[in-house]
C-alpha cells in the first residue's frame, strides 16, 4: 500500500489494520500517551477545496506524531497556475515525506500519485473520499462492536461520500442500501461491484432501505462545486430524502445516524434527529483525527 486513492485499492485486512491502529491512537490520545511516530516527517496538504475537518484533522494529526504539516492551497501552488500536475508532484516529492490532496477530479490525485515518489492521500475528491468512510467505519465498530451482519443505509445524493460508503460497507461484510432519486445514483461502476461482492441495493424508497438499519447516514444534498444544481436539486429531494423521525422508525430501534458534516438541517436530516445522535456525529468527526493519523503511519512510518 504505496497510496490511499480509494477504497477499492483495500484489502479486508488493510481496513482492520487501519482502524486497529485508529483505536490504539485514540487510546492513547485519551490517556496522555505521546506517539510521536512520524517524528522529523514533513506532509503536504493542497488545498483546490475548501475544508475544516480535513484540514484541521491532519494538521493536529501530523502534530500529534511528530511531524510538520504544510496548508497549500492552490492559490499557493503553481498548479493553480497552470503547472501539470506530473511536475508538482516530483517537485514536491523533494521536499516532502507524503501528500495529501482535497480536490475535484479524482484522476488530479491519481496523476499526482503516479508521479510521486512519496504517499499520496486522498482528502476528498468527487468520486471518492476514503479518509471520511474509515471514519465513519471506526464509528460504527466502537458503538456496534461488529460489522458482520450489519445494515448500513445512506439516503440522499449518490456522491462521492457514498460511493466510498458502499465500498467500505461491502468490504467490511455489512449489507448496504442506498435510497437515491433516478439520476442521482451512486457511481455505476461501483454499484455493479457492491452487488456482485455482497448484500447491496439501490432504490428510490427511503422507507424500504431504511428498513431494519443498524446505521443510518445522510449527507448534504449538493457537494461543494455544485451549487448551481443546489436549487434543482432542493426540489427533488426536499419532503423525501430525509432522515427524520419516519425514518428512524423504519430502522432499528438502537439505530445510529452518522453524517459527515456539513449538516444543512431541516434539508437532509431535522434538527430533532441530528440533536438527538450528536453525541454519534461528532463521534464520527473526531475520529477524522484518529484514523487519518493511522493512515500516515502506515503509509510514512517506514519511508
Amino acid at each position: 500500500m504505496k497510496d490511499l486513492l480509494k477504497l477499492q485499492d483495500l484489502s479486508q485486512k488493510d481496513i482492520l489494520e487501519i482502524l486497529n491502529r485508529a483505536d490504539q491512537l485514540k487510546f492513547e490520545k485519551k490517556n496522555g500517551i505521546s506517539h510521536p511516530l512520524l517524528a522529523g516527517k514533513t506532509l503536504g496538504m493542497i488545498f483546490q477545496k475548501a475544508s475544516t475537518r480535513t484540514r484541521v484533522s491532519f494538521e493536529v494529526g501530523m502534530y500529534e506524531l511528530g511531524g510538520y504539516a504544510l496548508f497549500l492551497s492552490a492559490s499557493d501552488l503553481q498548479i493553480g497556475r497552470g503547472e501539470p500536475v506530473q511536475d508538482t508532484a516530483r517537485t514536491l516529492s523533494r521536499y516532502l515525506d507524503g501528500i495529501m490532496i482535497r480536490t475535484f477530479s479524482q484522476q488530479t490525485a491519481e496523476d499526482l500519485a503516479a508521479f510521486a515518489s512519496v504517499p499520496v492521500i486522498n482528502g476528498l475528491t468527487d468520486y471518492a473520499h476514503p479518509c471520511q468512510v474509515l471514519a465513519d467505519l471506526m464509528t460504527i465498530r466502537e458503538i456496534k462492536h461488529s460489522f458482520a451482519g450489519r445494515r448500513l443505509c445512506f439516503i440522499g445524493d449518490g456522491n462521492n461520500v457514498a460511493n466510498s460508503l458502499i465500498v467500505g460497507g461491502i468490504k467490511m461484510g455489512m449489507k448496504v442500501s442506498v435510497a437515491c432519486p433516478e439520476g442521482y445514483r451512486p457511481d455505476a461502476g461501483i454499484m455493479e461491484w457492491a452487488a456482485e461482492n455482497g448484500d447491496f441495493t439501490c432504490m428510490a424508497d427511503v422507507m424500504e432501505a431504511a428498513a431494519g438499519a443498524d446505521v443510518l447516514y445522510t449527507d448534504v444534498w449538493s457537494s461543494m462545486g455544485q451549487e448551481k444544481e443546489a436549487q434543482k436539486k432542493k426540489e427533488i429531494f426536499a419532503g423525501v430524502y430525509q432522515l427524520n423521525d419516519k425514518v428512524l422508525e423504519a430502522a432499528k430501534p438502537d439505530a445510529i445516524v452518522l453524517h459527515c458534516l456539513p449538516a444543512h438541517r431541516e434539508e437532509e436530516i431535522t434538527e430533532k434527529v441530528f440533536e438527538a445522535h450528536a453525541g454519534e456525529i461528532f463521534e464520527q468527526a473526531e475520529n477524522r483525527l484518529h484514523v487519518q493519523k493511522a493512515v500516515m503511519v502506515k503509509l510514512m512510518e517506514e519511508k
